[in-house]
C-alpha cells in the first residue's frame, strides 16, 4: 500500500507541478492532486488549503505545496489546524524541519528554488525522521497550543 501525498499549487507553482509529482510518484507515493491545473491566474489559497485538509484529516500523510514566494501558501496551510507546514528554501532547511519540527506539510517557493535543489530537498523532507527527544516537547507545546486555543 502506497502512502498518500496532497498536493496543491497556485499558477506560479504549476510549472514545477509535473517534476514534484513525478518525483513522487517514482518513490512509491500515490498523490492526491488538489490544483491548479493550468497557468491560469488562480487563488493559492483554494488549493493549499485543500492538500493541508486532507493532511488534517489524516487522509494523506504529508502534503506538498507550491506557490511563487511560497509564503502565502505557508501562511494559508498554517491556519489548518494540525498542519506543520514549513517553508524550505535548501538541503539542510528541509532536514531540519522533519528533524526537529516534525513538519507534515512541506511548502516551496517556485520562484526561488535553486532547480537542482527540488530532487535533493524532496529526497531530505522524506526521508528524514522526526528526532523526537527534546524536539517532541516543543512540537506538543504547539499542538497543545491549538487544542487550548481558536486558531
Amino acid at each position: 500500500m502506497s502512502q498518500k501525498v496532497s498536493f496543491g499549487c497556485d499558477h506560479r507553482g504549476f510549472e514545477i507541478k509535473k517534476k514534484i509529482i513525478h518525483f513522487l510518484k517514482a518513490r512509491g507515493y500515490e498523490i492526491i492532486d488538489c490544483g491548479c491545473d493550468s497557468s491560469e491566474s488562480v487563488d493559492y489559497p483554494d488549493h493549499i488549503l485543500k492538500a493541508a485538509e486532507l493532511v488534517r484529516d489524516g487522509k494523506c500523510f504529508r502534503g506538498v505545496g507550491v506557490c511563487y514566494t511560497g509564503i502565502g501558501s505557508s501562511i494559508a496551510a498554517n491556519k489548518v489546524r494540525g498542519v506543520r507546514a514549513a517553508l524550505v528554501h535548501d538541503l539542510k532547511q528541509a532536514q531540519l524541519t522533519r528533524a526537529h519540527n516534525d513538519s507534515n506539510m512541506l511548502i516551496l517557493g517556485a520562484g526561488f528554488l535553486e532547480p537542482s535543489l527540488l530532487g535533493p530537498i524532496l529526497e531530505a523532507w522524506f526521508s528524514t525522521p522526526f528526532e523526537g527527544g527534546r524536539h517532541e516537547q516543543r512540537v506538543h507545546k504547539i499542538t497543545q497550543y491549538e487544542r487550548d486555543h481558536e486558531c
